[in-house]
Protein backbone atom coordinates (compact mmCIF):
# COMPACT_ATOMS: atom_id res chain seq x y z
CA UNK A 1 0.00 0.00 0.00
CA UNK A 2 1.69 3.29 -1.24
CA UNK A 3 1.58 5.77 1.65
CA UNK A 4 -1.17 8.84 1.65
CA UNK A 5 0.13 12.01 0.83
CA UNK A 6 -0.12 15.10 2.77
CA UNK A 7 -2.35 18.04 1.59
CA UNK A 8 1.22 19.96 0.97
CA UNK A 9 2.80 17.39 -1.06
CA UNK A 10 -1.08 16.72 -3.10
CA UNK A 11 -0.75 20.53 -3.47
CA UNK A 12 2.86 20.89 -4.26
CA UNK A 13 2.18 17.77 -7.18
CA UNK A 14 -0.95 19.89 -8.45
CA UNK A 15 0.67 22.82 -8.69
CA UNK A 16 3.52 21.05 -10.90
CA UNK A 17 1.01 19.58 -13.22
CA UNK A 18 -0.70 23.43 -13.90
CA UNK A 19 2.42 24.77 -14.45
CA UNK A 20 3.82 21.81 -17.17
CA UNK A 21 0.28 21.92 -18.35
CA UNK A 22 0.01 26.21 -19.22
CA UNK A 23 3.89 25.37 -20.44
CA UNK A 24 3.24 23.15 -22.58
CA UNK A 25 0.35 25.53 -23.89
CA UNK A 26 2.75 28.83 -24.05
CA UNK A 27 5.58 26.48 -25.60
CA UNK A 28 3.37 25.08 -28.65
CA UNK A 29 1.84 28.39 -29.12
CA UNK A 30 4.51 31.05 -29.07
CA UNK A 31 7.43 28.87 -29.52
CA UNK A 32 10.44 28.36 -26.49
CA UNK A 33 12.20 31.81 -27.51
CA UNK A 34 8.70 33.76 -27.13
CA UNK A 35 7.83 32.42 -23.76
CA UNK A 36 9.30 33.40 -20.30
CA UNK A 37 8.56 31.88 -17.00
CA UNK A 38 6.74 35.32 -16.17
CA UNK A 39 4.34 34.01 -18.61
CA UNK A 40 4.35 30.42 -17.10
CA UNK A 41 3.50 31.75 -13.70
CA UNK A 42 1.21 33.86 -14.98
CA UNK A 43 -0.98 31.80 -17.06
CA UNK A 44 -0.81 29.22 -13.99
CA UNK A 45 -1.55 31.93 -11.40
CA UNK A 46 1.37 31.19 -9.23
CA UNK A 47 4.34 33.14 -8.58
CA UNK A 48 7.58 33.25 -10.39
CA UNK A 49 9.04 31.76 -7.37
CA UNK A 50 7.10 28.45 -7.33
CA UNK A 51 7.76 28.24 -11.01
CA UNK A 52 11.23 27.70 -9.68
CA UNK A 53 10.70 25.68 -7.12
CA UNK A 54 9.90 22.94 -9.54
CA UNK A 55 12.03 23.73 -12.35
CA UNK A 56 15.60 25.17 -12.06
CA UNK A 57 15.50 27.33 -15.28
CA UNK A 58 12.78 27.44 -18.64
CA UNK A 59 15.47 24.81 -20.26
CA UNK A 60 14.34 22.48 -17.04
CA UNK A 61 10.64 23.35 -18.00
CA UNK A 62 11.01 22.94 -21.45
CA UNK A 63 12.74 19.54 -21.15
CA UNK A 64 10.09 18.24 -18.43
CA UNK A 65 7.59 19.02 -21.33
CA UNK A 66 9.37 17.36 -23.98
CA UNK A 67 9.39 14.82 -21.60
CA UNK A 68 5.41 14.44 -21.05
CA UNK A 69 5.19 14.91 -24.75
CA UNK A 70 7.62 11.85 -25.29
CA UNK A 71 6.22 9.47 -22.97
CA UNK A 72 2.58 10.01 -23.93
CA UNK A 73 3.45 9.51 -27.67
CA UNK A 74 4.97 6.20 -26.69
CA UNK A 75 2.64 5.15 -25.03
CA UNK A 76 0.13 5.80 -28.03
CA UNK A 77 2.11 3.76 -30.25
CA UNK A 78 2.94 1.20 -28.20
CA UNK A 79 -1.03 0.85 -27.21
CA UNK A 80 -2.01 0.98 -30.76
CA UNK A 81 0.43 -2.07 -32.04
CA UNK A 82 -2.37 -4.89 -30.83
CA UNK A 83 -1.78 -6.96 -33.90
CA UNK A 84 -0.11 -10.65 -32.15
CA UNK A 85 1.74 -10.94 -35.62
CA UNK A 86 4.78 -8.47 -35.59
CA UNK A 87 4.70 -7.12 -39.06
CA UNK A 88 1.05 -5.72 -38.78
CA UNK A 89 2.29 -4.61 -34.97
CA UNK A 90 5.28 -2.38 -36.61
CA UNK A 91 2.79 -1.03 -39.28
CA UNK A 92 0.06 -0.19 -36.57
CA UNK A 93 2.70 1.50 -34.64
CA UNK A 94 4.01 3.48 -37.75
CA UNK A 95 0.22 4.64 -38.23
CA UNK A 96 0.08 5.85 -35.17
CA UNK A 97 3.49 7.66 -35.29
CA UNK A 98 2.84 9.25 -38.30
CA UNK A 99 -0.80 10.43 -36.74
CA UNK A 100 0.83 12.04 -34.04
CA UNK A 101 3.22 14.04 -35.57
CA UNK A 102 0.42 15.46 -37.60
CA UNK A 103 -0.86 17.00 -33.93
CA UNK A 104 0.57 20.90 -34.16
CA UNK A 105 1.58 21.02 -30.90
CA UNK A 106 3.62 17.60 -30.37
CA UNK A 107 5.16 18.89 -33.79
CA UNK A 108 5.93 22.13 -32.80
CA UNK A 109 7.16 21.08 -29.45
CA UNK A 110 9.12 17.46 -30.50
CA UNK A 111 10.84 18.58 -33.53
CA UNK A 112 11.01 22.31 -34.29
CA UNK A 113 11.80 24.28 -30.30
CA UNK A 114 13.10 21.07 -29.02
CA UNK A 115 16.95 21.40 -31.00
CA UNK A 116 16.64 24.91 -29.78
CA UNK A 117 15.18 24.78 -26.37
CA UNK A 118 17.49 21.95 -25.52
CA UNK A 119 20.93 22.18 -28.11
CA UNK A 120 21.01 19.42 -30.79
CA UNK A 121 23.21 17.01 -28.56
CA UNK A 122 20.42 17.27 -25.74
CA UNK A 123 17.14 16.93 -27.92
CA UNK A 124 19.11 13.79 -29.49
CA UNK A 125 19.55 12.10 -26.82
CA UNK A 126 16.11 13.44 -25.33
CA UNK A 127 14.39 11.48 -28.46
CA UNK A 128 16.41 8.27 -28.18
CA UNK A 129 15.75 8.13 -24.40
CA UNK A 130 12.08 6.94 -25.49
CA UNK A 131 11.73 6.81 -29.27
CA UNK A 132 14.95 4.88 -29.97
CA UNK A 133 14.68 1.90 -26.95
CA UNK A 134 11.03 1.26 -28.87
CA UNK A 135 11.89 1.25 -33.05
CA UNK A 136 14.90 -1.26 -31.52
CA UNK A 137 11.98 -3.33 -30.33
CA UNK A 138 10.05 -3.42 -32.98
CA UNK A 139 13.27 -4.40 -34.98
CA UNK A 140 14.03 -7.21 -32.52
CA UNK A 141 10.85 -8.72 -33.17
CA UNK A 142 10.99 -8.30 -36.78
CA UNK A 143 14.49 -9.99 -36.84
CA UNK A 144 13.08 -13.12 -34.39
CA UNK A 145 9.81 -13.68 -36.40
CA UNK A 146 11.91 -14.10 -39.71
CA UNK A 147 10.79 -10.77 -41.05
CA UNK A 148 14.10 -9.21 -41.48
CA UNK A 149 17.51 -10.51 -41.67
CA UNK A 150 19.60 -10.46 -38.26
CA UNK A 151 22.01 -8.59 -39.81
CA UNK A 152 23.53 -4.99 -39.35
CA UNK A 153 21.19 -5.00 -37.03
CA UNK A 154 22.14 -1.37 -34.71
CA UNK A 155 22.35 0.10 -38.34
CA UNK A 156 18.89 -0.95 -39.25
CA UNK A 157 17.86 0.21 -35.68
CA UNK A 158 19.59 3.53 -36.08
CA UNK A 159 18.46 3.99 -39.88
CA UNK A 160 14.95 3.25 -38.71
CA UNK A 161 14.97 5.40 -36.13
CA UNK A 162 15.99 8.35 -38.51
CA UNK A 163 14.06 7.97 -41.22
CA UNK A 164 10.79 8.04 -38.74
CA UNK A 165 12.82 11.39 -37.51
CA UNK A 166 12.55 12.99 -40.97
CA UNK A 167 8.86 12.11 -41.39
CA UNK A 168 8.10 13.55 -38.28
CA UNK A 169 10.33 16.37 -39.11
CA UNK A 170 8.24 16.66 -42.17
CA UNK A 171 5.50 16.37 -40.83
CA UNK A 172 6.24 19.09 -38.42
CA UNK A 173 7.08 21.65 -41.04
CA UNK A 174 3.76 21.31 -42.91
CA UNK A 175 1.17 23.22 -43.66
CA UNK A 176 -2.24 21.74 -41.93
CA UNK A 177 -3.31 21.96 -45.65
CA UNK A 178 -0.23 19.86 -46.94
CA UNK A 179 -0.10 17.12 -43.63
CA UNK A 180 -2.66 14.17 -44.40
CA UNK A 181 -0.76 14.47 -48.51
CA UNK A 182 2.91 14.25 -46.51
CA UNK A 183 1.83 11.75 -43.85
CA UNK A 184 0.39 9.68 -46.90
CA UNK A 185 3.66 9.87 -48.69
CA UNK A 186 6.11 8.79 -45.39
CA UNK A 187 3.82 5.96 -45.19
CA UNK A 188 4.30 4.97 -48.77
CA UNK A 189 8.27 5.63 -48.50
CA UNK A 190 8.42 3.86 -45.05
CA UNK A 191 6.63 1.46 -46.08
CA UNK A 192 8.01 0.06 -49.40
CA UNK A 193 11.30 0.68 -47.66
CA UNK A 194 10.45 -2.26 -45.35
CA UNK A 195 8.76 -4.08 -47.90
CA UNK A 196 12.80 -4.21 -49.96
CA UNK A 197 14.40 -5.53 -46.42
CA UNK A 198 11.35 -8.26 -45.79
CA UNK A 199 12.35 -11.37 -46.18
CA UNK A 200 9.24 -13.37 -46.02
Amino acid sequence: MSPVKSRREAYSEATRAAILAEATTLFAERGYAATSLEHVASATRVTRGAVYHHFADKQALFEAVLDAQEKQAIDEIAAAATATDPWDAALLALDAFLDKCCDPAYGRLVWQEGPTALGWKRWRECEEKYAYGLVERFVHALIDAGYLEGRAVETTIRFSFWILGGAGLALADATDEDKPRIRDEWSYIIRRTLNALRLK
